[in-house]
């Protein structure tokens, strides 16, 4: 009972702090709102297991090579993760030459980055503007005070004490958003530069093993047998 009761109080006093950071607050809460769903979508989405799962590399080169391929079969690997969609625009164009297959890499390997980097220039631009809203609430604070003491003068410390506090609590709540937001934005993108150098060895090992299994089963063309010279004369 007790502690039901302190965790009302503090949500009490949360709750009043929160109101004396004054309108100025209410766009940095949005900000920790946005934020707080970025971080959740991108944990979940850029989950190793769901962007690179374990053994698939393996299990598609031993089918490359066993040649049991089909379109429905492709187009099943490209929507299970993107591993599988980079692996899968490999083996769409598996009988065109190395440099085609490689180009086809290239291309679909830009598209997967761009999905698994969405979002997060969002989150960085609230890790930007997250101190620059804290200040615009403190220039708004203060400025609240000076007029509190440009009407009744300083001799009422209440008034003061009550701009103050709006700017501080604003310039608080400010930092407050935009640390998190701007440390775990460059978490996002180092995890997602990882993934790259990643996929990028699987899709090159999958280039390599249908670049020698072509030239493995192309034929090889029997040599024409010389003409025979005609004896000199004499």
């Amino acid at each position: 009972m007790r502690a039901s009761c302190q965790v009302v109080r503090r949500g009490r006093k949360v709750l009043e702090i929160l109101l004396a950071g004054g309108w100025a607050l209410a766009p940095i809460l949005i900000c920790s709102a946005v934020a707080l769903a970025i971080v959740l979508e991108r944990c979940w989405t850029l989950r190793r297991k769901s962007v690179l799962p374990p053994g698939l590399g393996d299990e598609v080169r031993q089918w490359a090579r066993s040649g049991q391929l089909d379109p429905k079969h492709i187009e099943t690997l490209a929507s299970g993760s993107p591993l599988g969609e980079l692996l899968a625009a490999a083996l769409a164009v598996r009988r065109q030459p190395r440099e085609i297959i490689k180009e086809r890499i290239e291309d679909t390997g830009r598209h997967v980055v761009h999905r698994m980097e969405r979002y997060l220039n969002t989150l960085g631009t609230i890790a930007l503007i997250g101190p620059l809203l804290g200040l615009f609430g403190t220039v708004i604070g203060l400025i609240r005070m000076f007029m509190e003491v440009m009407a009744g003068g300083i001799g009422d410390p209440a008034r003061m004490a009550g701009g103050i506090g709006e700017a501080l609590i604003c310039t608080a709540a400010g930092l407050t958003v935009a640390i998190p937001a701007y440390v775990l934005h460059r978490y996002f993108r180092s995890r997602v530069a990882g993934y790259c150098v990643e996929m990028e060895k699987q899709a090159t090992a999958l280039l390599d093993d249908l670049t020698l299994t072509s030239v493995a089963a192309a034929p090889v063309r029997p040599r024409r047998a010389a003409a025979p010279t005609a004896p000199s004369a004499g």
